[in-house]
């Protein structure tokens, strides 16, 4: 390969591994700090979607809950290199995850302000706070496709482990 056509795949790879990690990163940092403080209930009490949960939790509940999701999300997405359709199913709860925060940009007052006279402007709080999921959603998309394209790839996660097994009962006889 020359070096040219090097640089771009050698770029590309740099970029996804930040990407996928990147989210790992943040999806822990986020879900360990539902662990701290009940950031999501000014978000969440406002959602005709997910207002109603308060019902049965306790802020503090609701909060780890999130948070656990987050971090579950965040440890099988980092499983990718070794198992793909682990990696799949955290990305597919990040999708869930961070499609509910961005209905939070329809339901949450103050989102939209009109600081610029007639032109909806959004507020640094919560408006960007949550448009930057928007950026997230896309890389837990891809890293969905990316991890269902690696599963279909090599077939079976544990396909080696068979293998040696049937290899090791051949000579015993089995």
């Amino acid at each position: 390969m020359t070096m040219s056509a090097a640089l771009p795949n050698r770029i590309t790879a740099i970029g996804q591994a930040v990407s996928r990690y990147g989210l790992v990163i943040v999806l822990a940092w986020i879900g360990a700090g539902k662990y701290v403080k009940f950031e999501a209930r000014v978000l969440i009490e406002h959602s005709p979607l997910m207002s109603w949960i308060y019902h049965f939790l306790s802020a503090g509940a609701v909060a780890m809950i999130l948070g656990t999701a987050e971090i579950v999300a965040a440890v099988l997405i980092a499983l990718r290199p070794w198992w793909p359709r682990l990696s799949a199913v955290g990305s597919a709860l990040a999708v869930v995850l961070f499609l509910g925060t961005l209905s939070f940009l329809f339901t949450t007052p103050g989102v939209v302000v009109n600081h610029a006279g007639p032109i909806p402007v959004l507020g640094a709080q919560p408006g960007q706070f949550l448009l930057k999921d928007l950026v997230l959603l896309g890389v837990a998309l891809w890293t969905l496709g990316e991890a269902l394209a690696a599963r279909r790839k090599s077939p079976g996660e544990g396909r080696h482990l068979r293998q040696c097994q049937s290899q090791t009962d051949m000579s015993l006889g089995g």
